[in-house]
């Protein structure tokens, strides 16, 4: 048994604890809104995760001294905090404590992996990436899922796949740090787009198949751009978590897509959504990183157009039928190089 601290009571992170706390494992979650907590603490429900129960032996705390002791801390806050609270949790983790990140993105401004900054700010302990195609509902209900983790050392990454692997939660492991990070931060990207195009051409099956094709495509020409390893992408947290995200309701960043095929704005849409639609600041920071790397992404151009300049969804897609003719054997990204 280990003591396991999550950073995060949204649906995720409870499904994490729950999964944890099924496991065997000492779990204590952590959050800054008290009355989410009290109200999880009080009833054992979560409001995202509809009939699951959250079990009685989970802790639930504001105050992040919790983390103290801890063999292994989960992050699964949105993605704008993870630096800030690395340095609130510094000077409480022990040496040994395992970091894993589970925040899907790419820091604004800098476009470093969230490794990368969780590394800058906890030097002196080990950090992995979590991706894959993983809905927490169906974690929490202990629905088979299979995800991936990366970090540059082995042990650490081994470490979490012996403490959290169980008969219903499958991991790898991975070395590959940038891949995993950017195929699970780019496909939230695709999963908007999706969501757009099924509200506006009523789940047309040619048009779907083709976004995801040409979306990983586009994920892995910048993935591979920034040391990406081009089999990461045909894997669990590159053409798996896309699979996912682009074609269920569960996800919000879909949902959010099929808002704005609806007419709603931005604006609108987010606050329907009630959760953080990691897929729109995504948008922003690979417009701005493909563009500083000259990486063409011309799917990821067209929603940044829509979702920070106000274009018209159809016309998006328009402009994205009429580019110029292209061979396709230009851009197969499977081939080795």
């Amino acid at each position: 048994m280990a003591k396991i601290a999550i950073l995060g009571s949204g649906a995720f992170g409870s499904a994490l604890s729950i999964m944890c706390s099924h496991a065997g494992h000492e779990v204590v979650v952590w959050s800054r809104s008290a009355a989410k907590l009290q109200e999880e603490e009080g009833l054992r429900f979560h409001s995202k995760l509809p009939g699951v129960a959250v079990p009685e032996d989970i802790v639930f705390s504001t105050d992040l001294n919790c983390i103290k002791g801890c063999d292994l801390v989960l992050l699964a806050i949105p993605s704008f905090g993870i630096r800030e609270n690395c340095r609130n949790i510094r000077p409480l983790l022990g040496k040994d404590a395992v970091v894993v990140c589970a925040a899907k993105g790419l820091e604004k401004g800098s476009f470093k992996d969230f490794v990368t900054v969780i590394e800058e700010e906890l030097p002196d302990n080990d950090c992995v990436a979590l991706s894959g195609p993983s809905f927490a509902a169906e974690i929490a209900r202990g629905i088979p899922t299979t995800v991936v983790v990366a970090s540059r050392k082995r042990e650490a990454a081994n470490r979490v796949q012996d403490l959290l692997m169980n008969p219903s939660f499958r991991i790898y492991v991975s070395d590959d740090i940038i891949g995993v990070e950017l195929g699970g931060a780019l496909k939230n990207i695709i999963a908007v787009c999706s969501g757009i195009c099924d509200g506006l051409l009523d789940h047309a099956a040619n048009t779907k198949a083709a976004l995801m094709t040409r979306g990983i495509t586009e994920i892995a020409r910048l993935g591979t751009a920034m040391g990406g390893q081009q089999e990461t992408f045909a894997g669990l947290s590159g053409i798996g978590d896309l699979m996912l995200t682009c074609s269920s309701n569960q996800s919000r960043n879909y949902r959010f897509g099929q808002l704005l095929s609806q007419g709603m704005t931005v604006q609108a849409a987010m606050e329907s959504i009630g959760m953080v639609v990691e897929g729109y600041y995504a948008t922003g920071t690979a417009y701005e990183l493909a563009k500083s790397m000259g990486v063409d992404m011309p799917i990821v151009n067209q929603a940044y157009e829509v979702l920070y300049k106000g274009k018209e969804p159809k016309q998006a897609l328009v402009d994205l039928m009429g580019r110029p003719k292209r061979h396709e054997s230009e851009e197969i990204w499977l081939e080795k190089k």
